[in-house]
């Protein structure tokens, strides 16, 4: 089975001796992008799953799911159409909800492009365009980058995992602001989102010592 991240596991690994020794603990990158999801369908996942758990954002998905089992996943009228104690009732905030619900307006809006269109964009155009909606932030597009759009170079540097991935890595005793993590991250290029892939996995001292 061909390994598709080789290439960019090689590089990272050459970079120093930290990045060496964790390349090989944790093995070869594992990434599972989710090209078959279109940007609307990314960015509501990506708003339920902000500042939680992966669990407890699968719990979140799996409720609203379960709100319409015609579908594989809520078309923008449907969720549009949910009352807003339904949606309160899969575990979405108010703050939330009217995000969720402002995607899928967006989306019908046309705002919120399409699969093609979203794929031929650059990066920072269709950051600039998403982020000009309400409760949706550069991280939540950069998920979609990663995920739906298989972008290979980036690196969310606000998000807490790679942040803090980084301070374990490096043994430092703070961690790197967003711009420390965007100069430091200059020289992962052009393999960012491999190497984000890598600092969500180092393991914290307390899990070393047991």
């Amino acid at each position: 089975m061909s390994d598709p991240y080789r290439a960019a596991s090689e590089f990272l690994a050459a970079l120093d001796d930290d990045w060496r020794r964790h390349v090989a603990a944790i093995g070869p990158c594992l990434h599972q992008p989710k090209p078959a999801r279109d940007p609307y369908e990314a960015l509501v996942r990506a708003i339920a799953y902000q500042q939680l758990h992966a669990r407890a954002g699968d719990a979140i998905v799996g409720r609203l799911l379960g709100l319409y089992p015609s579908s594989p996943f809520p078309a923008p009228t449907q969720l549009l159409a949910t009352e807003f104690d339904a949606l309160r009732g899969c575990g979405f905030s108010a703050r939330k909800i009217a995000t969720i619900q402002g995607i899928a307006q967006a989306t019908l809006d046309g705002v919120v492009p399409d699969y093609p269109t979203a794929l031929a964009m650059d990066d920072e155009a269709l950051i600039e365009r998403l982020v000009s909606l309400h409760g949706v932030g550069r991280w939540t597009v950069e998920m979609l980058l990663i995920y739906s759009l298989e972008r290979p170079d980036i690196l969310p540097a606000d998000d807490f995992g790679v942040r803090e991935g980084y301070r374990r890595l490096k043994g430092l005793e703070v961690q790197p602001t967003r711009k420390q993590m965007i100069e430091v991250g200059r020289a992962w290029s052009p393999f960012r989102t491999v190497a984000a892939w890598y600092l969500w996995r180092v393991p914290s001292p307390a899990l070393n010592q047991k």
